[in-house]
C-alpha cells in the first residue's frame, strides 16, 4: 500500500500472530506442498476426511495441539452442507421448547465465543423480532426468551455479547418492520441471534489450520482406507481429481467427518458398525434488500418448524424447509414446491406479498440427520453421544463424527479428537481451540476502529470498507496492499484489469477480491469463486454468469490457464445455472434431479 493510502496507526497483517498471513494462504503452490507431504511416507498424527465445518474445525483443533496433521476434501472447502446452511449462528431457540437446555447453552457458549474472540470479523449480532398474535404469547414467549438470554450471559461468564430482549407494542413493531403485518398482531419480541457467511467460516478455518503447521488438499477424494494385518486403519488411498494421481496418506489416527456422506465413506473401511445418517434438505430464496421494509430479522413459527427472514446487506434470505432427501446427495436443489412454500410462510406475515419475481436467488443443502441406532455391529463402548452429535469409533484407528450444528463446530471439533486420542492423551494434550483466534480475527477491531479514514482516505464509501472488513477482518490492509502493488506495476496503457476497482459486473466486489480467492483462499475454478468467495451464486438471479468473463481474465493468469481452460471454465458454470434452472420448475425431488448431469 503506498504512502498516501495508508491510514495512520493502522495495524497490517505483518504485526499480528502466525495465523496472519502468507503462511495460512490457501493456493495451488499450498495445495501441492501439501499432497506432497501428504504422502511422503511419514505419518499423519491425524488425518482428517471431509472439508467441511467438522473436517476444517478438527484439522485446527489437532494442529493447535501440536500435532502433525492432514485434511483432505473431495471438492472445493465448505462445498457440501457448510455453504447452503441458514447462515446462522444461534443457540437453537425452538430447542428451550424441547427443554433441551443444556443443547441451547452449549450453542450460545459458541455463539459467544465467535462473536468475542474467534471470527468477530465474520460472526455479527443480529436482531430479530418475534411477532405475537395474542397478549398470552408475550408472557411465554418473553420467559422463554428471557431465559435464552439468561443462558447466553451464563455461557459468556456475565457478558452480554449482544443486547438482551427487547418488548414491542404494535407501534414500535411496524416502525422497525413496516413489511410486517401488524393488523392481527399486538406487537413482537425482539431478541438478538447472530449470523455468520458459512462458507467463508470454513475456508478460515481451514487457512488457520495450515498457519498451525497443518496439510490440505481440497479435490482429493477418499477411495479406501488403508490397513495393517490386524485390521487397524492406517490411512487412506486418495485420488487427486485434478491430475487423476493415486497417492497413499499414512496416519496413526483418521478421522472421517463427511457429514451426508458419512456413510458411504465410514463403509470403505467397514460394511457393519459406524455411525447411521439420513438426510434433510433445506432450501432458502433471496430477495433483494428493497423487497422488505424492516429494520431487523423476522422470526417465524410455523406448523413444522421456524421461519427466518435473515438481513444481509444487500438482500435478503429466507428458510428453511426440512423435507427428507433419498437421491443422489450431490445434487440437492430447490424445486418450485419447495420455493412455493417458503412463499407462502413468509407472505403470511407481511403486508406486501413477495412474489417470484422478487426471487433473485435460491439454493438448497442437506442437513446430515444422525439417527438414534448405531449401525449394527457399532461398538457402543467406544461412542460418545454428545446432544446433537455421536462420535464413535467405525475400525480401530478410524473415528466417525456426525451431527451436530454449525453453531458448535468447536465443541464437536475438541470432542472427535479428545475421543480419538483417548482420555490420556487428550488430557495431556488439551484443545487450544477455546480462545484462538481464526485469520482475521485478531487486530479486527481496531482496524474497524479506523473504517471511516480508510474509506476517506481511499474515496469510497463506508459501505465498501465494511464490506471488506467483514470478509477479510485485519487482513484487509493486506489484500488492499496486494491490489497496489499490482495495480502500480501496469504499464501505461495496459489492458490487464486493476485489482482496485470494482468488477463491472458486480461493483460491491473489488476485483483484488477474486485474485485473493485464488492466491489466500484456495479457489481453483470459476465456480468456487462464484459459489464460495465472491458468492454471486445467491445473490443475481443469472447466478454471476454475467460477471463470469471478467472474473476469468483475472484468474486465469494465477492459474496458469490458457484460452481452452478459460473456455472449458466458462461452460461448466454456464451448465450448471441452465441446469438448476430447468430443475426447480420441477414440483418433485426426482423430477427436479433428472435434470442435473453434475454435483450442485
Amino acid at each position: 500500500m503506498s504512502p498516501e493510502h495508508r491510514p495512520p496507526h493502522v495495524p497490517t497483517s505483518r504485526e499480528v500472530p502466525i495465523l496472519e498471513g502468507d503462511g495460512s494462504a490457501l493456493n495451488a503452490e499450498q495445495r501441492t506442498l501439501s499432497l506432497t507431504e501428504l504422502t511422503s511416507g511419514e505419518p499423519m498424527d491425524f488425518l482428517v476426511v471431509g472439508g467441511g465445518v467438522t473436517g476444517a474445525g478438527i484439522a485446527l483443533d489437532a494442529a493447535s495441539r501440536g500435532l502433525r496433521t492432514g485434511i483432505v476434501e473431495m471438492g472445493d472447502w465448505a462445498s457440501g452442507t457448510s455453504s447452503w446452511s441458514s447462515k446462522l449462528v444461534h443457540g437453537g431457540l425452538r430447542y428451550l421448547y424441547q427443554l433441551d437446555f443444556p443443547l441451547v447453552h452449549e450453542a450460545l457458549t459458541e455463539r459467544g465465543r465467535l462473536l468475542t474472540t474467534t471470527a468477530p470479523h465474520l460472526v455479527k449480532p443480529q436482531p430479530f423480532l418475534w411477532p405475537l398474535k395474542h397478549h398470552y404469547e408475550r408472557v411465554y414467549s418473553g420467559v422463554g426468551v428471557g431465559l435464552y438470554d439468561a443462558l447466553a450471559v451464563a455461557g459468556a461468564r456475565g457478558r452480554c455479547t449482544v443486547p438482551l430482549q427487547k418488548h414491542l407494542g404494535r407501534r414500535g413493531t411496524q416502525e422497525l418492520a413496516p413489511a410486517l403485518d401488524t393488523s392481527q398482531l399486538v406487537g413482537a419480541i425482539r431478541f438478538h441471534d447472530a449470523r455468520v457467511d458459512d462458507a467463508r467460516l470454513v475456508i478460515d478455518l481451514v487457512r488457520s489450520a495450515v498457519g498451525l503447521g497443518a496439510f490440505a488438499a481440497s479435490r482429493t477424494q477418499v477411495t479406501k482406507y488403508l490397513t495393517d494385518g490386524a485390521g487397524t486403519v492406517t490411512g487412506a488411498r486418495v485420488i487427486d481429481r485434478e491430475t487423476g494421481r493415486e497417492h497413499d496418506i499414512r496416519a496413526t489416527r483418521t478421522i472421517n467427518a463427511t457429514g451426508v456422506w458419512t456413510e458411504q465413506t465410514q463403509n470403505l473401511a467397514a460394511h457393519e458398525g459406524g455411525l447411521k445418517v439420513l438426510a434433510s434438505k433445506g432450501i432458502h430464496i433471496v430477495v433483494p434488500k428493497e423487497a422488505i421494509d424492516a429494520k431487523t430479522g423476522i422470526f417465524l413459527r410455523t406448523e413444522k418448524s421456524v421461519l427466518f427472514i435473515i438481513p444481509w446487506p444487500r438482500y435478503w434470505v429466507i428458510g428453511t424447509t426440512d423435507t427428507p432427501w433419498q437421491h443422489d446427495v450431490s445434487k440437492p436443489v430447490a424445486t418450485s414446491a419447495d420455493i412455493d412454500y417458503i412463499l407462502q410462510h413468509a407472505n403470511a406475515a407481511l403486508s406486501r406479498p413477495l412474489t417470484r419475481d422478487d426471487i433473485i436467488g435460491t439454493y438448497a443443502g442437506l442437513r446430515p440427520l444422525l439417527q438414534p441406532q448405531l449401525k449394527s455391529g457399532s461398538d457402543t463402548a467406544s461412542t460418545k453421544i454428545s446432544r446433537e452429535h455421536t462420535v464413535t469409533r467405525v475400525a480401530p484407528g478410524l473415528t466417525a463424527i456426525a451431527g451436530g450444528k454449525l453453531t458448535t463446530y468447536r465443541v464437536m471439533a475438541q470432542d472427535a479428537v479428545d475421543h480419538a486420542l483417548g482420555d490420556e492423551l487428550a488430557t495431556a494434550r488439551p484443545t487450544r481451540t477455546t480462545t484462538l483466534p481464526l485469520v482475521g480475527a485478531n487486530g479486527y477491531r481496531e482496524l474497524a476502529g479506523h473504517a471511516e479514514e480508510l474509506a476517506s482516505t481511499r474515496g469510497w464509501p463506508l459501505t465498501r470498507v465494511t464490506h471488506l472488513l467483514d470478509r477479510y477482518g485485519s487482513e484487509t490492509p493486506a489484500l488492499l496492499a496486494v491490489a497496489d502493488e499490482h495495480d502500480a506495476a501496469l504499464a501505461v496503457g495496459s489492458r490487464e484489469l486493476a485489482w482496485g476497482q470494482p468488477l463491472t459486473g458486480a461493483p460491491d466486489f473489488l476485483r483484488a477480491e477474486v485474485a485473493w480467492a485464488v492466491t489466500h483462499e484456495g479457489a481453483t475454478h470459476l465456480d468456487d469463486v462464484l459459489l464460495r468467495r465472491v458468492r454471486l451464486d445467491i445473490e443475481r438471479r443469472d447466478r454471476g454468469l454475467s460477471a463470469s468473463d471478467e472474473i476469468l481474465v483475472i484468474m486465469a493468469p494465477l492459474l496458469g490457464w490458457d484460452a481452452a481452460d478459460i473456455d472449458r471454465e466458462r461452460r461448466a458454470y454456464a451448465d450448471r445455472v441452465a441446469q438448476i434452472a430447468a430443475a426447480e420448475a420441477e414440483t418433485d425431488d426426482a423430477a427436479a434431479v433428472s435434470h442435473l448431469s453434475i454435483a450442485i
